[in-house]
């Protein structure tokens, strides 16, 4: 009897791991043996040090894979300026905005189960979306202000382009933050007694910044997204996540809100004061990124609420770069990662650095004026806190890279390391 029952138990450890991991498509292999350019690994090396030699960058975990390979994992510098704790594999980091792409996969799956439409209006889901108004004149002396009703409903595809006209109030000085400001509604990552239910009933109260298709403006479209997958699913947002992405991809460390036993696995934010890098609970503002240390809540933000591991957003992304996986059909994932502006937009007009706007991501296209090394059909976004994803389909390649510093003012660090990976493939 001690036998079955010690064989019962291992077997569940065992199939509880595997639920979150077997289904991870990354192998460790070294860039040459991928045609890659056998210098690679120290050039990036070299490149990220001389950021953080420069108090750039504290340092951070980066991750490449190609072709279902990794071949670039390190982490390099400290969790705080006293350099007791380096960072690790299993460090977790604030996604803040790449939220967003779990949001917009999980979308697409009800998309693909047809238990919603791209073209559907908000409010038939969210009753509180119907008759909304555009944000007409407003009175600096005392954000009193005038509205316009719609001149059509706002749309899933609208959210998922940010061309609803919902905005980010605190991304937006002048009468647009007041009036946000006036709403209660400078939220984005969470909140101590509302709902998500809650929020985004409160959302729909506030005038939209322009008409909907009007014109691109990124904001707090994916937030209205995620209490729809909520009444589409009849589940909690984290949820949802969990039984539908994060269990098939193998992503056991994403979470809303941090399980007691991980805190200490969440890193710092760094800030810089007077040109030297310091956290934030150095300089007694730890409140401003303590978020997911305060659950459980019961609101869930679909546009910046996740914090995850390195390794656990490769999963994700590899799915998706992979065909979509047991996450998403080829259809849904086609629609997902194609231009979307032509259908939105008013007059839209192409942009001429080569790069547009799918369901939820930045698109790289074939453009004359394309100044990234990207292919086309590339795909990517970023967070808040400075970090960084893309899924480059032509060359079976993704990105990861994950710092914790706001504000971040040197974004060549970025490029410069893009323009690296890039070359390290045509050599």
């Amino acid at each position: 009897m001690k036998t079955k029952i010690l064989f019962l138990s291992l077997f569940l450890i065992v199939a509880s791991v595997g639920c979150d991991q077997a289904h991870s498509q990354l192998q460790k292999a070294s860039a040459s043996s991928i045609g890659m350019s056998s210098d690679f690994e120290a050039t990036l090396d070299t490149h990220i040090k001389k950021y953080m030699d420069e108090n750039k960058v504290p340092g951070g975990s980066f991750l490449v894979a190609k072709e279902g390979k990794i071949v670039y994992q390190k982490n390099f510098g400290f969790r705080t300026s006293t350099k007791g704790t380096p960072y690790e594999d299993d460090n977790i980091y604030r996604l803040a905005s790449m939220t967003k792409a779990v949001t917009c996969v999980a979308v697409m799956q009800l998309y693909e189960q047809d238990k919603i439409s791209l073209d559907d209006p908000v409010y038939k889901y969210i009753p509180a979306y119907k008759n909304q108004v555009v944000l007409d004149t407003f009175d600096p002396a005392d954000s009193s202000f005038t509205t316009v009703p719609v001149e059509k409903p706002v749309t899933i595809r609208n959210l998922l382009t940010h061309t609803s006209g919902i905005i980010y109030g605190s991304f937006n000085p002048g009468k647009l933050m007041a009036v946000y400001e006036k709403f209660d509604m400078n939220v984005g990552f969470s909140h101590d007694t509302w709902t998500t239910e809650e929020w985004i009933n409160r959302l729909a109260k506030v005038p939209l910044a322009h008409q909907p298709g009007a014109r691109f403006s990124y904001g707090l479209n994916m937030d209205v997204l995620g209490r729809i997958i909520e009444v589409v699913s009849k589940q909690p947002l984290n949820v949802y996540f969990k039984e539908n992405i994060f269990h098939k991809v193998g992503m056991p460390d994403t979470h809303f809100y941090l399980p007691n036993e991980k805190f200490d696995r969440l890193v710092q934010v760094y800030t810089t004061v007077q040109d030297k890098l310091m956290t934030i609970n150095e300089i007694g503002r730890a409140d401003q990124a303590s978020y997911p240390l305060e659950g459980p809540r019961n609101l869930f933000a679909g546009g910046a609420g996740l914090s995850s591991t390195t390794i656990d957003y490769a999963n994700f992304i590899q799915t998706l770069v992979a065909g979509g996986g047991k996450i998403l059909g080829a259809d849904a994932l086609a629609e997902m990662t194609r231009d979307q502006m032509p259908d939105v937009i008013t007059n839209y007009e192409p942009n001429e650095r080569g790069s547009s706007f799918a369901l939820g991501f930045t698109l790289y296209q074939d453009k004359p004026g394309k100044r990234s090394p990207k292919s086309p059909g590339t795909y990517e976004w970023g967070g808040y806190f400075n970090t960084k994803f893309f899924i480059d389909p032509k060359e079976e390649l993704i990105f990861v890279g994950m710092t914790q510093v706001f504000p971040f003012q040197y974004n060549n660090f970025w490029d410069e390391m893009y323009s690296l990976i890039y070359k390290a493939i045509d050599d």
